[in-house]
């Protein structure tokens, strides 16, 4: 093994992978991401936090750098990345890598189309500065997982890996498409390493916080970039080193072989899982499993009850208090019930079998959701556990008002390398999530344009596109 620093390594790594070094599967990975995330922001254009996030954004001036969804005119390139970084993460719509359970593409990818506009990138380095950006986000995340918890330490300490190592990937990209060579890389991780940050408490208690997470890793990549290019340097240890990132973050119990283990020969970036549903991703197979007892003809009011069983880390997050996850009361806490995700799949989403409309507040409250929602309890099972978290999977037992027991076990993630979901799939979430916000016309443009991304000489084609899309 290398005595080499890990972000000197990392670095070298960056420099050497251009977009004619990247597998193909990478390449198209990377693609359908870049909808993903853009669909995903254009959506989140109706949220209250994302017109703060726009106005905080506006206030810090108007240097046209590059452009944030709903923000109309330019931006800072820091700010269009913090824009678009709190957006693609408001609506726990992004992708997912398992199984270090963060969320990689929604600070890289904005990052990195930030700094693409800022420096006038073509669509070939912007592909690559993402690919390689994923990359070292999703291996700082998993040095961060305990093998033999079976969990992140970063999420035992109550720490948001997603943002925390997002920094780290979101400043490689960014990096990259300023053209700095390994050194001003390695550089680059050592100073966004003093400011990565993310704590998931609003995740028990409440606060709106954590839709900010994203965006303030992007805009962290994108500041720690500018200040390498006047003259800031990192240390090169800053990763593994006596007083570094993942002693600061995780005491020292980090595996650093998850960071450069086979790198440059196996990429993690297509096994990322696209979420089909805009929940929670531990709710997703529940809504597939009650979808399957839907298409065998079996309706609601055949239900007297139902068992939905789950891996046990996962019970308190979708099932405890089971009287309020029978109860949520805004979007947000009906993406993170079990039993809503069950009504969801029993009744019928849109888009690809559920979709934002279906977490309407007027349906999560409605009288048929609820009594629904009162057969349902959610309970730890064996065979989920021994699964997760390479999988979520649910098994989902009901009984029927005549005695009869049915059962629906689906053990692996849609949108995940078992189950993945075509690039036309991704394509019909995208329209789905920008209807009514953009023109058909030119959502079927921008549609184009990031299927040919590498043809682009410039992502302004897209952005002239989505600049109509104004929050006030």
């Amino acid at each position: 093994m290398s005595n080499e620093p890990i972000a000197v390594t990392l670095g070298r790594f960056a420099v050497e992978h251009n977009y004619d070094h990247l597998p193909a599967e990478v390449r198209e990975s990377v693609k359908s991401r870049v909808l993903d995330i853009l669909g995903i922001c254009v959506a989140a254009t109706k949220l209250d936090t994302s017109a703060a996030a726009i106005a905080f954004a506006r206030s810090q001036g108007r240097l046209d750098q590059a452009h944030g969804v709903g923000a109309g005119a330019g931006l800072p390139a820091t700010m269009a990345a913090f824009v678009n970084g709190v957006l693609a993460h408001s609506l726990d719509y992004d992708d997912t890598h398992l199984p270090s359970v963060l969320h990689p593409s929604a600070t890289v990818v904005p990052a990195a189309l930030a700094a693409a506009e800022m420096t006038g990138a073509g669509g070939k380095e912007t592909i690559a500065a993402i690919a390689v950006g994923l990359e070292v986000c999703v291996r700082a995340g998993m040095a961060g997982y305990d093998d033999e918890a079976r969990n992140s330490t970063f999420f035992d300490h109550g720490q948001h890996a997603t943002s925390i190592c997002g920094a780290l990937g979101g400043a490689v990209a960014a990096g990259m498409l300023m053209g700095f060579d390994a050194e001003g890389i390695t550089n680059a991780l050592g100073v966004v390493a003093s400011m990565s940050s993310g704590i998931i408490e609003a995740n028990r208690t409440g606060g709106t916080v954590k839709r900010m997470h994203c965006g303030w890793a992007a805009n962290s990549a994108l500041s720690a970039c500018e200040l390498v290019a006047n003259g800031f340097t990192g240390p090169p240890t800053v990763l593994e080193g006596r007083f570094g990132f993942y002693e600061a973050w995780l005491h020292g119990q980090f595996e650093p072989r998850y960071l450069t283990e086979g790198l440059g020969e196996h990429w993690e970036v297509p096994g990322i899982f696209f979420k089909p549903y805009p929940a929670n991703h531990f709710t997703h197979t529940a809504i597939d499993a009650a979808a399957a007892i839907r298409a065998r003809g079996i309706a609601p009011d055949q239900i007297a009850f139902m068992r939905l069983g789950v891996a046990a880390p996962i019970v308190h997050t979708i099932g405890e208090p089971i009287e309020v996850k029978r109860r949520p009361t805004t979007p947000y806490m009906a993406q993170f019930s079990g039993p809503y995700a069950v009504v969801v799949g029993l009744l019928g989403g849109g888009g690809l079998g559920a979709c934002l409309a279906d977490y309407r507040e007027e349906l999560i409250v409605s009288p048929e959701r609820t009594a629904l929602m009162d057969r349902v309890e959610v309970v730890a099972d064996d065979r989920c556990s021994a699964i997760f978290p390479e999988q979520f999977p649910s098994v989902l037992t009901v009984t029927l008002r005549d005695g009869t027991v049915v059962e629906e076990a689906v053990l692996a993630n849609r949108g995940g390398t078992k189950r993945p979901l075509a690039y036309s799939e991704i394509a019909a979430k995208f329209r789905d999530n920008v209807a009514g916000l953009l023109k058909s016309d030119d959502c079927a443009q921008v549609e184009a344009h990031i299927g040919a991304l590498e043809e682009l000489d410039s992502l302004e084609p897209i952005f002239e596109l989505l600049k109509g899309l104004e929050v006030e």
